[in-house]
């Protein structure tokens, strides 16, 4: 035999034929150790499946015993001889005899998890080695059609997808495992300050309202312009980026115990126009001093400290603009892999680019493509929204679900669909003339009661309940607070 071959440390012998790793013997005695004991086919099912085992009859052999297994029958080379009778590939290695060659090879039942591991990560490899060589006929073969880029965003997307595969154990999950995974998270809700499922937004009556913010949930942010939506984006990604510590968590991994790694996709801003409005927020310096340097030494010293207390944020911005949703998904899996991601957000969904012709087929495109990457990723992803203009022309400003462009699919695929309201920038754009004396007076309460005050509504949660949250605004800073209410007066002195 020609072939490399390297001796494996479970004893069995791994072949290179050509460029493609492989293990005959450990494929043998995996499947004489299932053909022996029928029940270690459950121990290694979530590992391995047929399209796993690199001899085609192997492959063949190991489908019918789990086809008879899945059925309660018996999977023995006696059982198997009448189904495999007529296999060409069985008949060259030597027919029915072969299978009772296997049951003679069998292991130990408490090694075969560690086979059928191995016989995943070779043909992992033979995957590996195919992809590569896909990728590399793909990159000469030089065509008008097959543009470099998407060849990258393609292969990432495979390579991903690769990475992901036999790491959990897919499929139905007993009801035991299903309370178990809900009573941890409780726990650990319980266990952390404040109570919390999901990662703190830094916002009191928000995380109440939402329970944090949930993994594999899509969440939209919605308003018209100059409601907050981009300001009320970026305190949230400051106070989760400011707020991450790294710990063990209770499933014994390593990652964020408090807080998170955020990614921010900023298409209609610069990163630096949405840093000069985090380091605004943070060193309490009005925004437009920031651009314009005019700022008192007191204040740029502040400016400074904040920048250099920022410096170690795991805050990420990416401000690509019309960013296709195929490239958008593929640049959070890198992030995720080189830093860790827990917290994304999209500023905002009508930017980024499908591949539909049609305005409504594209936008369902993106909403169903950003749902998918925080299933994938297992992070709740955050995606600003515009509202139609028919919320001006209606007397209760107050958004609703159906003032959503194209409201279909992005209600249908949101887990959360919260909306950003400041009635006071409304009634400000209201102001009697000087003339009409009572109105002015009306008016200037009215602006009283409703200044540095915001509202946050939800319109729509699968987890909780919808209604209002409160909260603080102050537009020099473009900061989002937590308002306290006339109740709450001077606790803070106890």
């Amino acid at each position: 035999m020609n072939d490399a071959s390297v001796f494996n440390a479970t004893g069995t012998d791994v072949q290179m034929a050509g460029s493609m790793p492989h293990s005959v013997e450990a494929e043998q005695q995996l499947l004489g150790a299932i053909l022996t004991n029928n029940d270690v086919y459950d121990r290694v099912a979530a590992i391995i499946g047929a399209h796993h085992f690199y001899d085609p009859v192997h492959a063949r052999i190991f489908e019918t015993a789990a086809a008879r297994i899945a059925k309660n029958n018996l999977a023995s080379p006696v059982t198997l001889k009448a189904f495999l009778a007529e296999d060409e590939g069985l008949k060259e290695l030597g027919g029915p005899a072969y299978l009772a060659k296997l049951a003679g090879a069998a292991i130990s039942s408490y090694a075969v998890r560690d086979y059928a591991q191995m016989i995943y990560d070779l043909a992992v490899r033979r995957e590996l080695i195919r992809l590569g060589q896909d990728i590399s006929a793909r990159a000469t073969k030089v065509d008008v059609d097959s543009d470099p880029k998407e060849q990258i965003v393609e292969a990432e997307q495979k390579l991903y997808k690769l990475s992901e595969q036999g790491q959990a154990d897919s499929g139905f999950v007993s009801f035991l495992k299903a309370v178990t995974e809900a009573v941890q998270t409780a726990n650990a809700a319980y266990m952390r300050e404040g109570g919390l499922a999901g990662v703190s937004t830094g916002l009191v009556d928000m995380d109440r309202k939402l329970g944090g913010l949930h993994k594999s949930d899509l969440l939209i942010l919605a308003g018209r312009p100059s409601m907050g939506k981009t300001s009320l984006a970026t305190n949230l990604a400051f106070n989760i980026a400011k707020a991450y510590k790294r710990g063990t968590l209770p499933d014994g991994s390593v990652g964020a115990v408090e807080g998170g790694v955020v990614g921010f996709y900023s298409l209609e801003m610069s990163a630096e126009q949405l840093a000069a409005r985090i380091l605004s927020e943070a060193s309490e310096v009005p925004s437009e001093q920031i651009r314009k340097g005019d700022m008192t030494e007191e204040e740029f010293r502040r400016f400074a400290q904040a920048a250099r207390d920022l410096e170690s944020c795991p805050l990420f911005i990416d401000d690509t603009p019309a960013l296709p949703i195929a490239q958008l998904s593929a640049r959070a899996r890198r992030l995720k892999r080189t830093h860790g991601l827990d917290v994304l957000i999209v500023d905002y969904l009508q930017l980024v680019r499908g591949t539909a012709e049609n305005r409504v087929n594209e936008i369902a495109e993106i909403s169903m493509g950003l749902k998918a990457i925080a299933k994938e990723l297992q992070i709740p992803v955050i995606a600003l929204s515009q509202l139609s203009r028919q919320v001006e022309n209606r007397e209760d400003k107050r958004p609703q679900l159906s003032d959503l462009r194209e409201s279909g699919s992005i209600e249908q695929d949101a887990d959360v669909v919260m909306f950003v309201f400041r009635e006071e920038y409304y009634v400000e754009r209201e102001k009697p003339s000087d003339d009409k004396l009572d109105e002015i007076a009306a008016w200037q309460q009215r602006m009283e009661r409703l200044h540095g005050k915001a509202e946050v509504i939800i319109g729509k949660q699968r987890h909780g309940p919808i209604g209002s949250i409160e909260l603080s605004f102050e537009g020099r800073f473009t900061r989002f607070g937590n308002l306290v209410k006339p109740w709450q007066q001077g606790a803070e002195d106890y």
